[in-house]
Parts: structure tokens; C-alpha cells; sequence
């Protein structure tokens, strides 16, 4: 093996870790429906949203931890510590007998999540050749949004082959702990980085991985470049939040803290979270829900790729335009359609109803509750919420926890294929935008002493926004109906292009000096 084929080769085996974080982060979406039967979750409580953005939480506090013990440990070791916690938290989860259980292994796997987000890439660009390493650290990036594809397709793939719902959401998320396992033994086969050896003092170790990395000559430019680094770093002075807060980073403060912002109130992580779920809600029945779902991770997939290649060519500020525009129509539509369905039990929807209650073997107490409907036949309901409350109140608490999206497929009537439609506009408007575009312009808009703190401060802001959103979701839906979800998270999409176009300036071809120059007072 050529030594460019090599790193190519260990940063392919790094880079799983982002694959692992995709799947983790997705593969909730399809177990949802059904532990929330095998725990007696409310449908549209914060208990349930909980259960899905515990991994956020968990992911926040790996976040905060990971530089530190990367610097103690190495990059290697925690990289196999995050493969350690993704098997463990899907192991977990797959076993848990009641739902605190379920909260911690959920959080567990945050841990690995928040550690390999940083680690993964850091590792990446401390041993890739410079002409290499912009490549090879996508490969990161590439591999979360795979993971995210494949996770949904794994949900449908068990949906379809597993009957028991006890036992097919603890093998959707039990599946993590192969390639778990897989990424941790691979790790073995991935030297120790450079950088770190050489902060340990450890220099005769560094430059051994150097000459498998590079040609001779150019490992010892490494080792000396690396060294130069190391020795400016220790008569640096440190980044201090006071000098982040300082007025004159007022401009670039607005910026970052406004792009973190608005990349996840618009909704993202609630689309991608309980995608099979909202398809549920448009009456299309279980498997089309989830094929639906997968459809949306290719979109993202491949409107990544298509970022990627933008990005330094369109610039970063015409992707947001686009993206931005793109998010408030896409959620401007689903949330219309919504908002023009109408809800009718009727006699032969009632019929069809049983019928599929005793397919699916629903106990009888369940089937004499739902019977109940009987005196709301050819009753049309125009607000969603209003229709949600009555059914709730009729059938009682329990049934309609269990089948409330049996219930809504055989009484709703709504253009699900433009619900569709709009939800895979607005993955692909994120997917080549605020997705990797918000990334790009943080690490070019803060000064060099101060962007390593400053990025960690933007990214524990960012998970806040998203914990948010994931946890309060199932409550909007309930409460609010999700015709005036999707219309606010729409209205946060006109609003981030209004915000671009007042405060963000385009980084493209620019230095980091030039910027510097022009953004700070």
C-alpha cells in the first residue's frame, strides 16, 4: 500500500466514527412509535421528547469533555472509548426494561457522539498531507450523513421484517453495536497521531508515524513544522472569554451566534428525529412511512455531495440564500397541507379500522374504546387539535397512545405527496446549506487566538437550540397541530434570509486576515 493510499485508508477508518454518529442520531426515528408503547409514553409529551433528545444532552457533555481528555489520551484512545459508548448505549437501549434505563443508555451514546464529532475530523487533520486534507476531512462529514441514509433504510428493513413492535425498536437500535464493534477493532489498525506524540515528548514515536505517512523528506518537514507549532503554542497566550466577549467582536458574535441559531430552529433535527412518524401523520400507513423516511437520508446524501462541490465555487452566502428560501417554501407547503386536511370517522373508514385492529392483533378493551367513535361518524373536522382532543377524550389516554396513527389512516384526507414533496425540498435546501455552510463560516469569521473557544462556545449553543427543538416537537404537534408547527418553523426560514442578508458577509476567496480586518471594530 502507497503511503497516500495509507492515510487514505486510516482517515476512511476514522471517519466510520462520523458514520456511527449518523446512525446514532437517526435510528431513534424509526423506534419511536414503538417504545412508546413498551414504556406507556403520553403521545405528545415532553417525557417522549426527552427520549429522543437525550442523546443531544448526552452529546453536549461529550462536547465539553472531549478536547481535555483528547489532549490527556490521545485521539486514538478516545476515538475507541466513542466506539466503547456507541456498542454500550445500543446494547442498552435494546435491553432496557423501563424507560429511565433507556434515558441513560440514550445519553451514553450523546457521549460518543459529541466526542467523535470533534475528535474524528481533529485526528484526520493532524495526519493528512496538506493537498489531501480538505478531502479527507469531508470524508467525516460524508459518513455522518451516510449513516443518517443507512440508519433510516435499517428502520425499514426491520419494519418490515420483525412483527413483534417490542421487538423490532430494540432491534433497530441493538444493530448499532456491530459496527460498533467493528469501528473499534479497525481502530487498532490506526497509529497513534503525530501531533499528540509530540506533545507527550514522545518524538522518536511521532516521526516512526510520520515515515509511514509520508516520503522521507517530507515526514522530517513535518516533524519540524509540527514542532515550530507546538513551541509557538506554548508562548501563546491563551484564548480567554473575556476576549470572545469583548466588544469588539460584537459583529462576528452576531454573526455566529445567529447562524448556530437559526440552522436548527428551523427544524432539522425534528424532521430527521421522527421522520416515520410525521408520514404516519399524513395517513399512508407504517412501511410507506418509513420508506418515505429513507428517501429523505438519500436526499440528504446527495445534496451534501452536491454542497461540497458548491461551496468554494457558488460561495457561502448564495447557498444560504438558496437554502434559506428553500426551508421557508418547503415548510410553507407541508404546513398548508396540513392545514387543509380534513378528518372524517367515517362508517366504512370505521370498518376498515377494525379490521386492521385485528390484523394486528390490538387487544379487545383497545378495539371496544375506539368502537366508541361510532358517534362522530360522518363528523368532518377541519382543525386538526380539535379532532386529536376529541379522539383522546373518547377513546381514553392509553388507546389513543397506542393507535393514534392507526386511527388518523384510515380519517384523514390530505395530499400527502406534496407533504412528501415539501419535506424533501426542505432536506435538500438544508442539506446544501445551513448544513455544512454554518460550519465553513465559523472557522473563517473568528481571529486565529480565539476560534478554537469560539467554535465550542457556537457549537454548545447550536446543541442547545437542537435539544430544544427535539424535546418540545411531539408537544407543538399535539397542541399546536402540525400545520402551525411547520408554518413557524417556515417563518424561521424567511427570517434566517432576512438575517444573512443584513448581518453575514461572503467568505469566499478571502483570507482569514482579510476577514479578521473587516469583521472586528
Amino acid at each position: 500500500m502507497t503511503k497516500k493510499y495509507y492515510t487514505i485508508f486510516i482517515s476512511l477508518i476514522v471517519a466510520l466514527g462520523g458514520f456511527l454518529l449518523g446512525f446514532d442520531s437517526a435510528v431513534i426515528s424509526g423506534a419511536v412509535p414503538f417504545y412508546r408503547e413498551t414504556f406507556g409514553l403520553n403521545s405528545g409529551s415532553m417525557l417522549m421528547g426527552f427520549s429522543v433528545s437525550s442523546l443531544i444532552l448526552g452529546a453536549i457533555m461529550g462536547n465539553i469533555v472531549a478536547g481535555k481528555l483528547a489532549d490527556r489520551f490521545g485521539r486514538r484512545k478516545i476515538l475507541m472509548i466513542t466506539a466503547v459508548l456507541f456498542a454500550i448505549s445500543a446494547l442498552a437501549s435494546a435491553f432496557s426494561p423501563d424507560i429511565i434505563t433507556f434515558l441513560i443508555s440514550r445519553v451514553i451514546g450523546g457521549l460518543g457522539v459529541g466526542m467523535a464529532i470533534l475528535i474524528a475530523p481533529m485526528y484526520i487533520a493532524e495526519i493528512a498531507p496538506k493537498n489531501l486534507r480538505g478531502k479527507l476531512v469531508t470524508f467525516n462529514q460524508l459518513n455522518i450523513v451516510l449513516g443518517i441514509s443507512f440508519a433510516y433504510f435499517s428502520n425499514y428493513y426491520f419494519q418490515q421484517t420483525i412483527a413483534d413492535p417490542d421487538l423490532k425498536w430494540r432491534i433497530m437500535l441493538g444493530i448499532e453495536g456491530l459496527p460498533a464493534l467493528l469501528y473499534l477493532a479497525l481502530l487498532f489498525f490506526v497509529p497513534k497521531s503525530p501531533r499528540w506524540l509530540m506533545q507527550k515528548g514522545k518524538g522518536t514515536e511521532a516521526m516512526a508515524v510520520l515515515n509511514r505517512i509520508f516520503e522521507k523528506v517530507q515526514a522530517q518537514q513535518t516533524y519540524n513544522d509540527i514542532e515550530n507549532s507546538l513551541k509557538e503554542e506554548i508562548n501563546r497566550e491563551k484564548a480567554k472569554w473575556s476576549d470572545v466577549f469583548s466588544s469588539r467582536m460584537k459583529t462576528v458574535l452576531i454573526i455566529g451566534f445567529g447562524i448556530a441559531f437559526f440552522q436548527q430552529i428551523t427544524g432539522i433535527n425534528a424532521i430527521f428525529y421522527y421522520a416515520p412518524l410525521i408520514f404516519e401523520m399524513t395517513g399512508g400507513g407504517t412501511d410507506a412511512a418509513f420508506l418515505q423516511a429513507a428517501i429523505l437520508g438519500v436526499t440528504n446524501v446527495l445534496m451534501t455531495i452536491v454542497a461540497m462541490f458548491l461551496i468554494d465555487t457558488l460561495g457561502r452566502k448564495p447557498l444560504l440564500y438558496i437554502g434559506a428560501s428553500g426551508i421557508c417554501i418547503s415548510l410553507a407547503i407541508v404546513g398548508l397541507s396540513f392545514h387543509n386536511a380534513k378528518y372524517v370517522v367515517s362508517e366504512s373508514g370505521l370498518q376498515s379500522l377494525n379490521i386492521e385492529l385485528v390484523e394486528i392483533q390490538a387487544d379487545a378493551a383497545h378495539i371496544r374504546n375506539i368502537n366508541n367513535l361510532e358517534k362522530y361518524i360522518d363528523t368532518e373536522f377541519a382543525n386538526e387539535v380539535e379532532f386529536f382532543s376529541i379522539i383522546k377524550e373518547t377513546i381514553g389516554q392509553d388507546t389513543y397512545n397506542s393507535y393514534k396513527e392507526v386511527i388518523i389512516k384510515h380519517s384523514i384526507n390530505i395530499n400527502g405527496l406534496l407533504i412528501l414533496i415539501g419535506l424533501i425540498m426542505f432536506v435538500a435546501s438544508f442539506a446544501i446549506s445551513m448544513g455544512p455552510v454554518m460550519w465553513t463560516l465559523l472557522s473563517e469569521i473568528f481571529p486565529n487566538k480565539l476560534r478554537g473557544l469560539a467554535i465550542s462556545i457556537m457549537g454548545f449553543w447550536n446543541s442547545i437550540v437542537s435539544f430544544s427543538v427535539a424535546t418540545v416537537f411531539p408537544v407543538q404537534l399535539e397542541f399546536m397541530g402540525s400545520g402551525n408547527t411547520y408554518l413557524i418553523y417556515s417563518l424561521f426560514g424567511l427570517l434566517t434570509v432576512l438575517f444573512v442578508w443584513r448581518f453575514v458577509p461572503e467568505t469566499k476567496g478571502k483570507s482569514l486576515e482579510e476577514l479578521e480586518s473587516k469583521l472586528l471594530k
